[in-house]
């Protein structure tokens, strides 16, 4: 971003603009007292020019960007998302990158209406979004992200590694081992911690990890029911299945019992995410928890001290996964 010494005057940006030197000081202040095409296009060419468009007063909403919310795990982030905003007399706006693809208006509308700050779900904020509410001063925190917590931006995430180690060593406790892991997609940080630490059980149990039984999916229930299908057409099929969450889980199970076995006799799954239906299926399903309520609630808190003008401590903050153990693991046939 340039300096204020490369800076051009608030006339010349207004000349490059079409609108007139007060018309600049107003978007400059904060004001909307301008025409909205007139007030973006003024706001775009200040941030390009390196000056910082002052934040109006505050709304008292904040902004929860999602990539879609059906899902019992979005669900669940809302809630919490919603139930922490309250308790600080907050209200909260929800979008869907899925409709913002449809209409690329999402942060033009989020400008003319005013925000306290935004909470981005898995990251669905793109570079140019990222730049334009940091000229507005608009606070952000990531949630769940997708990348490694290196960016800048403040995040809130889980032991991702740790939850595939204790998911791996639960089968292994029980005697498997033919431990296969459904991963979500690879790119994903948060998959590849899970595998991580799934690869790292397997090996302090002196079982080399075979290939063959390490897949990348979506997490999605189809995504599950795919690659479950698939892993137990090996000639030699797993006996455990560690899924990247819940509803993969949901999709292996499907698949197990498309084939005629049985869970946990025939074949031992794990999930991830801790979901409410995890405990309602049956079997209910082992899985590790996610505490997602408390990681919406505490990126509420955090984003609530950035707009009061606080200091986050640390940049990436770290909640503990656990172990629910229900009735879809048991030791392996003999």
């Amino acid at each position: 971003m340039p300096n204020s010494a490369a800076r051009p005057t608030l006339a010349a940006i207004a000349a490059e603009a079409g609108v007139s030197a007060p018309t600049v000081s107003k978007v400059l202040n904060g004001r909307f007292d301008v025409a909205e095409g007139t007030r973006l296009r003024v706001h775009d060419a200040l941030v390009r020019h390196g000056y910082t468009p002052r934040q109006t007063e505050p709304s008292g909403l904040i902004d929860l960007l999602v990539q879609d919310i059906r899902s019992s795990w979005a669900d669940t982030i809302v809630r919490g998302t919603v139930d922490a905003a309250a308790e600080l007399g907050l209200g909260v706006v929800v979008s869907t990158s899925r409709a913002r693809s449809a209409s690329e208006n999402w942060l033009d509308v989020v400008l003319r209406r005013g925000t306290d700050g935004v909470v981005a779900v898995v990251d669905p904020l793109r570079a140019v979004d990222r730049v334009r509410l940091a000229g507005c001063g608009v606070p952000v925190v990531l949630l769940d992200p997708l990348g490694e917590p290196d960016d800048g931006l403040p995040s809130v995430g889980v032991t991702n590694w740790q939850g595939g180690l204790i998911a791996t060593e639960h089968l292994v406790g029980l005697g498997h081992r033919r431990v296969a892991v459904i991963g979500g997609p690879e790119p994903f940080w948060s998959t590849r911690a899970r595998v991580e630490g799934y690869r790292a059980a397997l090996s302090a149990a002196g079982i080399t990890p075979d290939d063959a039984l390490v897949r990348y999916g979506n997490f999605s229930e189809s995504s599950g029911h795919e690659h479950a299908h698939a892993l137990l057409e090996l000639p030699q099929p797993p006996t455990a299945i560690f899924c990247g969450n819940d509803e993969q889980a949901m999709g292996a199970l499907k698949a197990a019992r498309e084939r005629g076995l049985r869970v946990p006799a025939d074949i031992s799954l794990v999930g991830f995410d801790d979901v409410p239906v995890a405990s309602w299926l049956s079997p209910a399903l082992t899985t590790v928890r996610q505490p997602l309520e408390s990681m919406a609630a505490e990126a509420v808190h955090l984003l609530a001290r950035l707009v009061g003008g606080g200091a986050v401590g640390t940049r990436r903050t770290e909640l503990s996964t656990e172990l629910v153990v229900r009735e879809s693991t048991a030791p392996p046939r003999r």
